[in-house]
C-alpha cells in the first residue's frame, strides 16, 4: 500500500512537471486586430494591428490573381499601455502601403517572421471624382449584443462597400477589463475592417485616460491622432470631428479651440469654387447630435445641445458654421434611427412639399446609432418633432451610395427585421455651397 501511494505521488510529480512544461502560454507574436483604413493620400493604405509582444511591421501583398507576396513593406511598432491598475501593454504595429493601383485588389498578410496573420484583401480606392463609392455606417457598436456585426461581416466580405464609418462608441468599453474589451472588439471587427477602410471619430464611450484607447488603435488622416480629420472621396469631402471636446473640458479647453479653427479653415477650404467644384458635397460625421427626439436626459433632448450653442462665453458651437455649405450630417449616440428634414436652427427648409430633399434649402442630418450594445435601446419622446421625419428603435444600420455630383441615395437597414430596409431618401442637390440657402 505505501508502494502504491509512493508511486502515484511519483505519478503526480512527473505528470506536474510534463503539464508545466507543455502548458506555457505562447508568444504572443501572432498578429491580431487586423484594420485598414486611408490616410488620404492617393494610392495609400495603412494596415494596422496587434500584437502581445514586440516584433517586427511587416506587410506582404501583391495583386489579386498574381504570385503571392511579391512586394512587402515595413512600418513602425509602438508601446501602448493601458492606464488600468496592471499598466497592460500591447504592440500596435502600422504599415503604409503606397503606389497602389486604384481600383485594383490585392491580397496581403501582416506580421513578421515570428508568426504571420491569415491571408486578406482589399481593393484600393479610385482617386477620381466621378468614383460612385458605397457605404456602411453606424454607431454604438459594443463588444456585446453587436447585433449588426454579423450581416455587415457578410455584406462587406461580398464586396458591397467601399468604406465603413464608424461614428463613435466603440466595444464599450475598450479600457475595460485592463484593455482587453477593447482587444476583443478589435478582433471582432477584423472581419470587416480588415477588408475595407474603416474610418471613426470618438464618442463619449472613448472618454477614458483622455480617449487614449482610440487615439491609439485607430489611424486616420492627418496628424490630430483621430480626434478630427477631413478626406476626400468620389465628388465628396468628409470631415469627422470630435463633440467630446465640448463635453470632457477637465481634459482641458485647447482641443475644443483647436479643433474650432481647424474646422472652420477646413470648411473655407473646401469652398472655394475649385475645391467645390470637383468635389461638391460636403458631408460631416461625429458622435452627438445638434438635434434629436429621444426620451433619455441628454443633450439635445432636455438641453440645448452643446455642439450647436456652447455656452456663453466661449460662444464655439457648430451651427452656425453648418450654414456654409455642408449638406449632409451624420450622428449617433442614440441608439435609435431618426432621420430629420432639411433643418437649421430648429426650422425646416424643405426644398418643396412634395420632394422636401430635392434642393434642400438646409442640411440633412441623419442619426444612426442602433448597431446594437450593452445599453440596448433608447426610446423616443412620444411626439416627434416637427423636424423629424421618421424615426425607429430596431436594431439596425445605414447604407449610403455616392451616386454622383447631384445625388446620393441613402437607406437604413433593420436588423431586428432581417435586413429589410425600412428607411430611404434620394438627396438631389443641383447647386452646392452657401448659395444653394437662398
Amino acid at each position: 500500500e505505501q508502494n502504491q501511494e509512493k508511486m502515484v505521488a511519483l505519478y503526480v510529480l512527473l505528470f506536474g512537471q510534463i503539464c508545466v512544461a507543455s502548458c506555457v502560454l505562447p508568444i504572443g507574436s501572432q498578429p491580431e486586430q487586423v484594420h485598414l483604413s486611408y490616410p488620404g493620400v492617393k494610392g495609400s493604405m495603412v494596415i494596422t494591428w496587434t500584437t502581445l509582444n514586440a516584433t517586427e511591421s511587416i506587410v506582404e501583398y501583391g495583386l489579386w490573381g498574381g504570385k503571392l507576396f511579391t512586394q512587402s513593406a515595413r512600418g513602425n511598432c509602438t508601446t501602448f499601455v493601458d492606464g488600468g491598475s496592471e499598466k497592460r501593454k500591447i504592440y500596435i504595429h502600422r504599415v503604409t502601403l503606397s503606389e497602389l493601383i486604384p481600383g485594383f485588389t490585392y491580397v496581403y498578410h501582416c506580421g513578421s517572421e515570428a508568426g504571420w496573420s491569415d491571408v486578406l484583401y482589399f481593393t484600393a480606392l479610385i482617386e477620381s471624382t466621378s468614383f460612385s463609392p458605397k457605404f456602411a455606417l453606424f454607431g454604438d457598436m459594443g463588444n456585446e449584443n453587436p447585433q449588426s456585426l454579423a450581416r455587415l461581416q457578410k455584406e462587406t466580405q461580398v464586396g458591397m462597400y467601399d468604406v465603413i464609418l464608424h461614428i463613435g462608441d466603440f466595444a464599450y468599453d475598450m479600457h475595460e477589463d485592463e484593455g482587453r474589451i477593447g482587444d476583443e472588439f478589435m478582433k471582432q471587427i477584423e472581419s470587416i475592417a480588415a477588408y475595407v477602410p474603416y474610418m471613426t471619430c470618438p464618442g463619449n464611450h472613448e472618454w477614458a485616460y483622455n480617449f487614449s484607447h482610440y487615439r491609439s488603435r485607430f489611424n486616420m488622416p492627418g496628424q490630430t491622432e483621430g480626434l478630427w480629420y477631413s478626406w476626400n472621396i468620389g465628388s465628396a469631402h468628409i470631415i469627422s470631428f470630435s463633440t467630446e471636446v465640448y463635453f470632457y473640458l477637465e481634459y482641458g479647453l485647447d482641443l475644443l479651440f483647436r479643433q474650432y479653427e481647424w474646422l472652420k479653415g477646413d470648411l473655407e477650404e473646401a469652398n472655394k469654387p475649385e475645391n467645390r467644384a470637383a468635389r461638391p458635397w460636403i458631408i460631416t460625421m461625429a458622435h452627438r447630435p445638434m438635434y434629436c427626439s429621444n426620451n433619455d436626459h441628454d443633450d439635445c433632448t432636455k438641453f440645448e445641445s452643446y455642439v450647436r450653442a456652447f455656452p456663453e462665453p466661449l460662444m464655439c458651437g457648430l451651427g452656425v458654421y453648418v450654414i456654409v455649405g455642408v449638406d449632409l450630417e451624420f450622428w449617433a449616440h442614440e441608439h435609435t434611427y431618426e432621420r430629420l428634414w432639411p433643418v437649421y436652427n430648429y426650422k425646416v427648409f424643405n426644398g418643396s412639399t412634395e420632394e422636401p430633399y430635392m434642393n434642400p434649402r438646409a442640411p440633412v442630418h441623419i442619426i444612426t446609432g442602433s448597431a446594437g450594445c450593452r445599453e440596448k435601446h433608447d426610446g423616443f419622446i412620444p411626439k416627434p418633432r416637427e423636424w423629424s421625419a421618421f424615426r425607429s428603435t430596431d436594431y439596425g444600420y445605414t447604407r449610403m451610395h455616392l451616386i454622383n455630383s447631384t445625388h446620393i441615395y441613402l437607406e437604413q437597414v433593420s436588423d431586428d427585421q432581417s435586413g429589410k430596409v425600412i428607411d430611404s431618401l434620394l438627396l438631389i442637390k443641383d447647386v452646392h455651397g452657401p448659395e444653394a440657402w437662398l
